[in-house]
Order: structure tokens, then C-alpha cells, then sequence
């Protein structure tokens, strides 16, 4: 008598069971890509103390005194007011409302989480999206602070190429070969990016949507930056806060102990500047001391000097956004009290805090094709800073 024998099963394939996991090294590439900036600094640092030891770095910190920070406040003030009227010059051009004494407050706030976390951009983020959402319209305050922010660079690179271009200064020669390169390489990268993104839009309807997004972005972009009402105070706050950071800029060289001329330490100011808009930093130390060691060197200013200048030009700034601190606790403080009134109110009465998590959708749908960020929460994430 046979027995019927159950059918063995089946085996899985060799690829089935040595495949690696589709997702299992996914995480890891975000959480490096947020990092890299911050490791690249920590490198640059590390080798400027092999190179020139830790002399420098105590040194400039021994020389700060009273004078000094006194000075860093009041100049910081300035520059903070001019950076916040610009950023409700082009919030109010972009049609969201944002007093100025408001403004103020943020960008102080801005400003600490700047220089007190890694990065250098993350209190930028940051009063993106809250003036976002306290105004109902995320896309428009994101695009709001890349405008305001965009306007600054495009202020200091094009006093700074005037100034490292007509000052007689002993870097001139080395920036007149270094400035076309890196020029160059800014439009290759450039076109790399575009060449990217088209690549990414086999439909011609999708081509026409992103023409879209593009002249709309454009066109928001000359009403917030070149308008006739916006243009001419954009140039104006522009100045004065390029004007701050000089000035901050040779506070630190003098207590550095350089006794070098306004005209010789501007071009060197300059340097430093635009090496402190490179996202390769740790709260902002990293490029702007290499730059600075290396400009002051080629000067016959000493590289130590120049260390210390950078190392002295971030303590101070650092000083001058504690008030960003101040307005951080305050607001924590009257948080869960403004949360707490809202839901004990009379029915029907809404917290700010709720009105400014569960904003209009339509907003929300706009900030998806926003250019050149998207605001949107991706993956089933809650909006972050690091999701914009």
C-alpha cells in the first residue's frame, strides 16, 4: 500500500536569500549627508591645531575683555535689526504679514541656534517654518528667509569681489586667479544641477509644471529682492549689515593684537566673510579660521594672528546673539500657558500653537512645489527642520 508523500517545499532562490535588504542602509546616507558638513569642519579645525597648536585658540579667547563684548553687543544689535527689517522688507513684498519687532525677536533667536548648533543654518530653518506656519502659508515663509538670505550673499559677494579686486592688498594677486576658477566652477555646478533636474521629467506635462514653478519663483524672487518698494531697502539693510560684520570683524582683529590698517585688514574681513557662508562648519568655526590664518599669513600679518583674529570674531559673535537665548526661554516659558488657555477657552477658541501645527492644506499643497525648497513632510515624518 503506497503512500502519498506531501510535496516538498519549496526552496528559496539563492538571490532570495542573499539579497540585502533594499532599506537596510537607507537611513544612514540622510544622517550622513546632515553630518558632513559638520565633520568637515571638525577636520578643517583639527588640522589648523596640528598645524599651529592650540596657542592661538587660548590666546585670542585670554584677550577678550569687557571693552570687547560691550562692543560686539552694540555693533550685534545693529546688524540684527538690519538683518530683520530686510526679512520684513521681503515678507511683507511676498504679502505675509511680520512686524518688526517680531522679526527682531526671531532672528535673535535665529541667530543663537546658529552659533550654538552644528551646521550654522538650522535657526534659519527654524524661523522658516514657525513664520510659515504662524502666517498660514509655509511655502511663502520658507521662500521668504531663502530670499532674505540669498539677498545677503549676493551683497557681500559682490562688494567683496569690488573690494578683493580694487584694494591693493597681497591677496589681490592670489584672488585674481583663484575668483574666475571659482566663478567656473559655480556655473558647472550649476548646470550639473539643472541638467539633473530635467533629467528627471520624461513627461512634457511635468516639464511645463516645473516652468511654471520656475517663472513663479522668479517672479516672486524680483518682487521680493527688486521690486521699487522692496529693492531700495533691501540694498540699504543689505549694507549696513555687511558694514556690521566688518566692523565686528576689526574689533577682533585688535584685540588679536594686529596693528594693521583699516584698508590692509579689509580685504582680509572679506575673506573671512565669504568662508563663513560655506556650509562646512561647526556653529560656525571651520572655513572662516583656515581662510583667515592663510589671508593673514599671505599678508605678513603672522597665520597665528589670523587664527586668533577668527577664533576672537567667533567668540564675539557668539556674545552678540545671547540675546537669542534670552527670547528662546522666554518663549518656551509662555508656550504651554498660551497652550493650556486654548484649550480650557470657550469652545471653539484655538491656541496659536494649534493654529500653527494643523495650518490650511492649501498652503501645505503649495509649499510642495515650492522653489528652491519643499516644505513638505515626507514619509509620514512630522515637519522638522531637518525635513525642509
Amino acid at each position: 500500500m503506497s503512500t502519498a508523500q506531501a510535496p516538498a517545499p519549496a526552496l528559496p532562490a539563492a538571490e532570495t536569500l542573499f539579497r540585502t535588504p533594499p532599506r537596510a542602509a537607507a537611513p544612514a546616507r540622510p544622517a550622513l549627508r546632515r553630518h558632513l558638513g559638520t565633520l568637515a569642519g571638525a577636520a578643517l579645525l583639527g588640522i589648523l591645531l596640528w598645524r599651529l597648536g592650540t596657542g592661538a585658540f587660548l590666546d585670542g579667547l585670554r584677550r577678550i575683555d569687557a571693552p570687547a563684548l560691550l562692543a560686539a553687543l552694540g555693533i550685534g544689535a545693529i546688524t540684527t535689526v538690519g538683518s530683520a527689517w530686510r526679512w520684513a522688507v521681503v515678507a511683507r513684498a511676498l504679502r505675509i504679514r511680520l512686524p518688526l519687532g517680531t522679526a527682531v525677536a526671531d532672528y535673535y533667536r535665529a541667530l543663537f541656534l546658529n552659533a550654538a548648533l552644528p551646521g550654522g543654518v538650522l535657526g534659519d530653518v527654524h524661523r522658516a517654518v514657525r513664520h510659515g506656519q504662524s502666517a498660514g502659508d509655509l511655502g511663502r515663509g520658507v521662500r521668504a528667509v531663502v530670499l532674505e538670505r540669498t539677498a545677503g550673499q549676493v551683497a557681500l559677494a559682490a562688494a567683496g569681489s569690488a573690494v578683493l579686486l580694487v584694494v591693493d592688498s597681497p591677496v589681490r594677486a592670489h584672488v585674481r586667479h583663484v575668483l574666475p576658477l571659482a566663478a567656473l566652477g559655480a556655473v558647472g555646478a550649476l548646470a550639473v544641477v539643472l541638467a539633473v533636474r530635467m533629467s528627471r521629467t520624461p513627461h512634457r506635462a511635468s516639464a511645463s509644471r516645473r516652468a511654471r514653478t520656475l517663472r513663479a519663483a522668479l517672479a516672486e524672487a524680483r518682487r521680493g529682492l527688486l521690486s521699487r518698494p522692496s529693492g531700495p531697502r533691501v540694498a540699504v539693510s543689505s549694507v549696513v549689515v555687511l558694514a556690521g560684520h566688518v566692523a565686528t570683524f576689526l574689533v577682533a582683529a585688535r584685540v588679536a593684537g594686529t596693528d594693521a590698517g583699516l584698508l590692509a585688514l579689509l580685504p582680509l574681513a572679506v575673506l573671512a566673510l565669504i568662508a563663513m557662508g560655506l556650509p562646512l562648519n561647526i556653529g560656525g568655526f571651520g572655513p572662516r579660521e583656515g581662510v583667515t590664518a592663510w589671508a593673514f599669513g599671505a599678508a605678513g600679518l603672522g597665520a597665528g594672528t589670523g587664527l586668533a583674529t577668527a577664533v576672537v570674531y567667533g567668540a564675539l559673535s557668539l556674545a552678540a546673539a545671547l540675546p537669542g537665548a534670552f527670547v528662546l526661554l522666554v518663549r518656551r516659558r509662555t508656550a504651554p500657558s498660551g497652550g493650556r488657555q486654548g484649550r480650557s477657552g470657550a469652545p471653539g477658541a484655538t491656541s496659536e500653537a494649534s493654529r500653527d501645527r494643523y495650518g490650511p492644506k492649501e498652503s501645505a499643497r503649495l509649499a510642495s512645489s515650492a522653489f528652491p525648497l519643499s516644505a513638505e513632510p515626507r514619509e509620514g515624518r512630522p515637519m522638522t527642520p531637518e525635513s525642509v
